[in-house]
């Protein structure tokens, strides 16, 4: 099958290799356009949505640590496809119509906050509680203590994971082509359905994203290492 379309393509005039070459930009501005965007709003929106939650599960109130418990459990335990397909074909079933890329965005903020909330739980809890008591010492409210000496702290114990996360939904947002999203992979797709070199173009597609994600690794390993210069060692 690959020789035929090599010698289809050759016969045409235009080798596979111009294919590819030609089918790049294309492929970067879906990256540039879409890709980027979706990644950066959803992990934007998911982390307040995930600091809310946790907050929420470290509090007093039985309903909030309740409601906090259902939603992570809910996003957690369901499959992202599933809660894409949920809100773009299913939400106009009882009216609400959204666009493929906010749909896109509130799946992905959704799958995010429920993931991060239990991480930056967990850098909240590693703080000892003599930092609390530290800040009640000096006259802060809980409020205080909490924005001012805790939050800073779990911060720089949660960025290795989150940075994580933030990688991980780059690779995810592979999945708001199934909603009509033309991001990356679904100008890949465009593209190999007319020229049937799907091989070559996933090919180049699985190359960018892992661009992408090496960029984005570089760029956690600096932030670490300029964290790791206020630890005492």
């Amino acid at each position: 099958m690959f020789l035929n379309n090599m010698i289809i393509a050759t016969a045409g005039g235009v080798s596979d290799w111009d294919n590819i070459l030609s089918s790049l930009w294309p492929m970067i501005q879906g990256g540039i356009q879409y890709t980027i965007p979706l990644t950066l709003f959803s992990f934007v929106f998911g982390l307040i949505l995930a600091l809310l939650t946790a907050l929420a599960r470290l509090s007093s109130s039985r309903i909030l640590i309740g409601s906090a418990r259902v939603y992570v459990s809910a996003i957690r335990g369901t499959p992202l496809l599933v809660q894409l397909f949920i809100i773009f074909f299913g939400l106009p079933n009882i009216g609400i119509v959204l666009d493929p890329f906010p749909s896109a965005i509130i799946a992905f903020s959704l799958n995010v906050g429920a993931y991060s909330s239990e991480i930056i739980r967990a850098s909240i809890l590693s703080i000892p509680k003599g930092q609390w008591e530290a800040g009640y010492a000096i006259g802060m409210t809980s409020r205080q203590a909490l924005t001012r000496i805790i939050l800073p702290q779990a911060s720089r114990v949660s960025i290795p994971p989150l940075s994580n996360t933030f990688i991980s939904l780059v690779k995810d947002t592979s999945l708001a082509s199934l909603i009509l999203v033309t991001e990356l992979f679904r100008k890949a797709q465009e593209i190999a359905a007319r020229t049937y070199n799907f091989l070559e173009l996933y090919v180049t597609a699985a190359i960018l994203y892992w661009i992408i994600c090496f960029i984005l690794s570089i760029i956690q390993d600096r932030i670490e290492k300029r964290l790791d210069r206020y630890i005492a060692k």
